[in-house]
């Protein structure tokens, strides 16, 4: 998997992710200012300049402190800042009885000491001491904060603040956006390669644990996909190297008896007979393995003495077995050995293991059935005086069409399917099945099931 075909899709990845992020930032800065306007629309303007007149506390302090307002044009000699003047110079003061105790600041005008009339449209800011009004304080409406203006005087801190934030919060989730980007980005390049047919590809395990997993489960996906074909195309293999010698001996023989060569006499059709038998055998064998690694085969369960279905067994193979000069014998206990089977379908099993073990013992040699009961479970064995199992083929001797030697070969019978029939009927059923080399000679395959309380 190459790093321009990672490329672009971790870039439209990015790019989705950074949009998702702009629009959650956007959303959030669009609630915060509907919050802000709604507040500034719906709190009482008297309020606001209240709290924006720092004068209106001196002047509560200097009251509570006097307890009268004489001389309290020192307050405005000495408040030297330019904001203060442009204040007073559109300011009075007025008592609670309504005179006038400082006009524009200054104590010397005519007007200090007259009653003042109020008009409508003058702004009034009470003077509170001890929750009563003990001055009033007329401005002129010029000088107060528009609402804009103490919008943007809110606003400010806080936009600088979010400004501040929103910075390390940007190359935080850029980080985190390229942690999480790149290995999704890899596993949905290596998707793509997979569904185009490239089963070797596998992916780097990076990032977050759940990612990582993620990885794990796609590279063990595709490591049973690429299993799995590799399979499928050598049981294609195996199936049309087994179909095409019987084919092939069928063909000679019809060929030669329509063109004349051999007589259409039992003696010569019977050859081509008998690989029809084998054909059917092979293509039959092949639909149970299918059903079987499908896991569609049904089994009627009950319970099932195995001793009597191993003497069954060898009762089938005795005929064989004696014109092979070998030796069936079966060891067992007096008791039942039970286990909850399909008694046709263990009865395929162990007749497999007699078969396969009568193909490869050579003759006068002999056979061995044990069936016995271990702690909780059942145990049947079929061991043979045979050449054994090379110790690095014995984990492949339940492959399909699998022959590990010459003297395994088609000349010996079988196509290679009854052991691998044998492990799917065993396994289908709850039961282990394997096999060893003895160390007198020869092959032991054990089958195993649970047995009954």
């Amino acid at each position: 998997m190459t790093n321009t075909t990672v490329r672009p899709i971790r870039t439209r990845l990015f790019i989705l992710l950074l949009r998702a992020f702009t629009v959650a930032v956007l959303f959030i800065t669009l609630v915060i200012l509907a919050i802000i306007a709604y507040f500034l629309m719906n709190y009482p303007s008297n309020v606001i300049i209240t709290e924006r007149l720092p004068i209106v506390a001196r002047l509560e302090t200097y009251y509570l402190v006097k307890d009268n307002w004489q001389g309290v044009e020192v307050l405005v000699q000495s408040d030297l800042t330019a904001d203060s003047h442009r204040f007073w110079n559109r300011a009075i003061l007025l008592d609670a009885q309504g005179k006038v105790v400082l006009d524009h600041g200054s104590n010397q005008t005519t007007l200090v000491g007259t009653t003042y009339v109020k008009n409508a449209t003058d702004t009034i800011v009470p003077i509170l001491s001890h929750e009563k009004v003990v001055a009033s304080l007329l401005v002129d409406p010029s000088i107060l904060p528009a609402q804009r203006q103490v919008t943007l005087d809110f606003l400010w801190p806080i936009g600088l603040i979010s400004l501040l934030m929103a910075i390390p919060t940007v190359i935080i989730g850029l980080f985190l956006m390229r942690r999480f980007v790149t290995p999704l980005a890899e596993v949905i390049a290596a998707a793509r390669a997979v569904a185009g047919g490239d089963l070797s590809t596998r992916v780097r395990a990076a990032g977050p644990h759940d990612l990582r997993a993620l990885s794990d489960s796609f590279n063990h996906m595709a490591a049973s996909l690429e299993q799995s074909d590799s399979e499928r195309r050598n049981m294609l293999a195996d199936i049309a190297h087994e179909l095409r010698t019987p084919l092939t001996v069928m063909r000679g023989r019809l060929e030669g008896i329509v063109d004349g060569v051999y007589a259409a006499s039992p003696e010569q059709i019977g050859p081509a007979l008998e690989e029809t038998y084998l054909l059917e055998r092979l293509v039959e064998d092949l639909r149970l393995l299918t059903l079987a690694e499908a896991r569609q085969l049904h089994f009627e369960r009950k319970d099932v003495n195995l001793g009597e279905v191993v003497a069954h067994v060898i009762d089938l193979f005795q005929a064989e077995a004696e014109d092979k000069k070998i030796k069936l014998s079966l060891e067992t206990s007096n008791q039942p050995v039970l286990a909850l089977l399909d008694p046709q379908r263990i009865n395929q099993v162990v007749g497999n293991l007699v078969s396969n073990a009568l193909r490869y013992t050579p003759e006068g040699t002999n056979v061995y059935l044990t069936v016995e009961k271990t702690a909780g479970d059942v145990l049947v064995t079929v061991s043979d005086d045979g050449p054994g199992v090379p110790a690095e083929d014995l984990p492949s001797i339940f492959q399909r069409f699998w022959r590990g030697e010459k003297s395994r070969s088609r000349i010996s019978g079988g196509a290679g399917l009854g052991l691998a029939i044998a492990r799917q009927l065993v396994e289908a059923q709850g039961g282990q099945i394997c096999a060893e080399n003895r160390v007198q000679g020869g092959l032991k395959i054990s089958i195993q099931f649970p047995a009954l309380a």
